[in-house]
């Protein structure tokens, strides 16, 4: 069972399963989230989506990515800046994408400043995990309780996670941000309350 007395210690433990996991399963987990997520009604409406460009071993955001562009949605992009908050930049295919911090791939069109967060009709965030309540695991950097701050209250939130990383519950801070949903790619789309 997850040790969620610590942030870390159960950060560290999910890092690790996640770094044990098969290429393949990884890649058929991110196809499964895209499908998914195409679906949602609140995707599909939406005309501007902030989304994220996943890193090994986080499901694959790709594939999502490129649905979301080529069907026409605006896509915005995360660039970490030195103060680990994020700006935001449009995202124009694959080959828009340069290498940025912490391994990272990051938009190569010019910032839209970190506010930028707050015009997007869905907002997809990074989670290594998410509880029933909504409450998001990190990397424990921070950046995106930040950028879930600035995110009105009736715009979908959603963390994207492995289907064992939707847990019952998660330690909480007061600087924690909720997201409205979690997606995996067994369950799709989980609203909370």
């Amino acid at each position: 069972m997850h040790d969620i007395g610590t942030k870390t210690g159960l950060r560290t433990e999910l890092l690790g399963n996640r770094a044990r996991m098969a290429p393949r399963a990884r890649a058929e987990a991110g196809r499964a989230l895209r499908d998914a997520l195409l679906s949602v009604p609140e995707v599909e409406m939406a005309g501007t989506i902030a989304a994220y460009v996943s890193i090994d071993p986080e499901p694959d955001t790709r594939g999502l990515l490129f649905a979301l562009w080529k069907r026409g949605t605006y896509v915005l992009l995360p660039r970490l800046l030195p103060d680990g908050d994020l700006d935001w930049a449009s995202y124009e295919g694959p080959d828009s994408l340069e290498p940025g911090p912490r391994g990272c791939l990051e938009p190569t069109e010019p910032p839209r400043g970190p506010g930028a967060v707050s015009s997007a009709d869905v907002v997809l965030a990074p989670a290594v995990a998410v509880d029933g309540s909504g409450m998001r695991l990190g990397r424990g950097g921070g950046s995106y309780d930040r950028a879930l701050a600035r995110v009105g209250p009736a715009i979908l939130t959603v963390g994207l996670v492995y289907d064992d990383e939707l847990v019952p519950v998660l330690p909480a801070e007061p600087h924690d941000r909720r997201v409205r949903a979690a997606a995996t790619p067994s369950r799709g789309l989980v609203r909370f309350g």
